[in-house]
């Protein structure tokens, strides 16, 4: 039995290294707890990819970012106003890690690494007293009282849950914890993929020349949704930016299908314009009037074209009939997750007064591009502060 009193934090993801930053800062006494042998492992596999860790536009635009079922008005105006992308760029400095915008408008550490940020990071959270209890799942809550798979038990004034969502759960967030939830009575919708790839069988001859080419300067919509970005040819469907900020709209229709226009910056008009000599071979000579791509003139390639007007259409309008998001485990993100109806706006769960929760345990998503990261260190902050003050009064 241990007896921590003070602050509990269960997960070792962004948002509770972060809540477990925040609430040490402010004088309490912290143990953060992880079912794995060491924190931040979802951190580092973000890492892979240079560590996005947040976007340098607008915030009026940031905020649009977010989305989920029964999502408050204004909640992530709000949450980011207690940690915006500043904040979080001026943070990292303060750990000795300098960033930069790249012209995507994506903010990296300039060494495009996560281990030397999370040293840094850990001995700051070390400094400040942190307690670190590594091999500690949470199997049950009760009223203050812990309960680990390893038998473990613990108790604290206060507890901020960060458990993830379900993807990537070889890091830890295997969505576990809705088993303890569902005995809580405490609602939550199921964990699905989001920022995911999706399934769509291509011939064997569109493969052969456009897997794994980039589609790049799209604009691909999923019914009344449209995104800007690039897409990825793959053995099984489609990957890219694209399609990942269509999922939760694409989730939504009976039958999924995405609409790719792959010369936005061109009317149909001028397309058929630009073929009025042509007279046969029409897909052939689109390629090099309009520039096509290799995968781009794959794709077309599974119907034949007699005219340069059905072409210019379909470039324009090219419908992709789409099966399924690839598994839970391969997403980049998840969707689902603690109903905000069950939690206030200090994101305490109205059921269990002193329990905060955050990162992605919440019903929110985003697209790729920092939006997920800056959520969870948004919403660590925001239940760290809130403990504290629940914890002074």
């Amino acid at each position: 039995m241990h007896s921590h009193p003070q602050l509990a934090v269960i997960g070792g993801g962004p948002a509770g290294l972060r809540a477990a930053e925040v609430a040490a800062t402010a004088g309490l006494q912290v143990t953060l707890y992880d079912g794995k042998p060491s924190v931040g492992r979802k951190f580092l596999v973000a890492g892979k990819g240079g560590l996005n860790l947040t976007h340098g536009e607008s915030l009026d635009r940031f905020v649009t970012r977010y989305s989920g079922p029964g999502q408050p008005a204004e909640i992530w105006q709000s949450l980011l106003s207690d940690f915006d992308p500043a904040a979080l760029r001026e943070w990292a400095v303060g750990l000795g890690v300098e960033t930069f915008q790249a012209t995507s408008g994506r903010i990296y550490p300039r060494a495009l690494k996560a281990a030397p940020l999370l040293r840094r990071w850990i001995e700051r959270l070390r400094g400040l007293g942190v307690r670190f209890e590594m091999n500690h799942r949470l199997v049950s809550l009760e009223s203050g009282k812990l309960d680990f798979s390893n038998g473990h038990t613990a108790t604290a004034d206060a507890v901020i849950l960060a458990l993830g969502g379900g993807s990537w759960a070889k890091t830890g967030s295997d969505g576990g914890w809705t088993s303890i939830f569902e005995k809580l009575g405490i609602s939550h919708h199921p964990l699905v993929p989001a920022n995911c790839g999706w399934e769509y069988e291509w011939p064997p001859e569109v493969l052969a020349a456009a897997e794994g080419k980039p589609l790049k300067n799209l604009h691909v919509r999923a019914g009344k949704m449209t995104a800007i970005g690039e897409l990825m040819v793959t053995r099984y469907g489609l990957e890219g930016g694209a399609i990942y900020q269509l999922g939760a709209a694409l989730r939504a229709m009976p039958e999924p299908a995405i609409t790719i226009d792959f010369k936005p910056t061109f009317t149909h008009e001028r397309l058929v314009a630009k073929m009025e000599s042509v007279r046969r071979d029409f897909l052939s000579e689109a390629r090099i009037r309009w520039k096509l791509s290799e995968p781009a003139h794959a794709i077309l390639s599974r119907n034949a074209w007699l005219d340069a007007d059905s072409l210019a259409h379909e470039v324009k309008n090219c419908v992709i009939p789409l099966v399924r998001p690839r598994p839970l485990d391969e997403a980049i993100s998840s969707a689902g997750g603690v109903c905000w109806s069950e939690i206030d706006e200090t994101l305490m769960l109205r059921k269990l007064p002193g329990v905060f929760l955050a990162g992605e345990m919440i019903d929110w998503e985003a697209p790729t591009g920092g939006y997920l990261m800056q959520g969870c260190f948004a919403t660590g902050t925001r239940a760290a502060n809130a403990a504290a003050a629940w914890l002074s009064r």
